[in-house]
């Protein structure tokens, strides 16, 4: 166990509030810094404290961090929409790359000693080849995946200087929620298929659009490994517990589970689980978006103390649907 607490950044957003989530249910202490921008202050476990406001702000930050003892981050706060980071790319730099320099050095200059980092598949572009492993080459072919991989290069850089040792999960597309409904996806506006199929399903959305049909996938649309939010967040907390148990060690690790489904696969498991057809609207591609994006996960397998538990797509959209179900009741 960590003496000291957690810091999340980003955790009153999807990802950030279940990993809040899973180090409080494993005994940890938790303060939460998010401007909350995108994220809600009710996704907020009340166990954890939450601080608003910006991780560039180095004496809000390095405040937060000398006074709740923080040993360790978990760094989630930034931009995450592929086709945005096309079109307003300064944006992406600026919160994501920008941003997590400022929190690096506040770190260093505070003394934290372990550092975990929300990295991404898109790291790795078009892959010659998939299941795609860490050693592949990472080509990025959006601004949002070099985002994420100039922070890579930072916390590389800055771990081989200073006393401090990380692990970057590279994810693919994370989906589902919190199986006690304690916490989901809420953010108006997603761009994920799974949120946009459930709020098709709940009447939300009139239909589902499908961008791109021609790809060099089995049925034309685009193939992605999905893992379950929970089974995300349960790997950030083992990985923190190696770096505790190893900190001279750094990982880079992907988080997936090796197998792909493509949109339409996706949209049928949809239609089993509510027992209803969605309205399905083909259009063109959209930018910045591989064929096929397939987790190899033998190395987070072997590395961690972790095994996925909801590794079924039919359970990832149900716990999906019942938070979709459990947020228009609280609108």
């Amino acid at each position: 166990m960590l003496n000291g607490a957690v810091l999340v950044t980003g955790g009153a957003g999807y990802i950030g509030s279940h990993a809040v989530l899973a180090l409080l249910d494993a005994g940890h202490k938790v303060v939460v810094v998010d401007n909350l921008t995108t994220g809600f202050d009710w996704l907020v476990d009340p166990r954890a404290t939450l601080v608003r406001g910006n991780i560039e702000d180095d004496e809000l930050v390095r405040g937060t961090i000398r006074a709740h003892d923080v040993r360790a981050i978990m760094h989630f706060a930034g931009s995450i929409v592929v086709p945005e980071s096309v079109t307003d790319p300064l944006k992406y730099y600026r919160n994501n790359t920008v941003a997590s320099r400022a929190l690096l050095e506040s770190a260093v200059v505070c003394g934290v000693p372990h550092f975990i980092f929300s990295s991404t598949a898109a790291t790795y572009g078009t892959p010659a080849k998939v299941p795609v492993s860490e050693g592949d080459p990472t080509i990025p072919i959006n601004p949002y995946g070099m985002s994420k991989l100039m922070t890579e290069a930072m916390l590389r850089d800055v771990a081989a200087a200073h006393p401090i040792n990380y692990a970057a999960l590279r994810y693919f597309n994370v989906a589902g929620a919190d199986p006690k409904a304690r916490a989901g996806q809420s953010t108006a506006g997603a761009t994920h298929l799974i949120k946009i199929a459930v709020e098709a399903a709940t009447g939300k959305r009139a239909s589902v659009g499908v961008f791109g049909t021609d790809y060099d996938t089995p049925d034309g649309t685009g193939v992605r490994d999905y893992i379950h939010v929970s089974d995300l967040a349960a790997a950030h907390v083992a990985a923190l517990d190696l770096l505790i148990a190893a900190p001279t060690r750094n990982h880079i690790l992907n988080a997936g589970y090796g197998r792909g489904f493509s949109v339409q696969q996706v949209l049928d498991a949809v239609d089993r689980v509510t027992n209803m057809k969605l309205e399905r609207v083909v259009q063109g591609r959209r930018l910045g978006d591989p064929a096929e994006l397939i987790a190899d996960n033998r190395a987070i397998l072997a590395t961690l103390d972790w095994k996925p538990a909801r590794d079924d797509l039919d359970t990832i959209v149900r716990d999906a649907l019942a938070w979709e179900r459990a947020l228009q009741q609280r609108e």
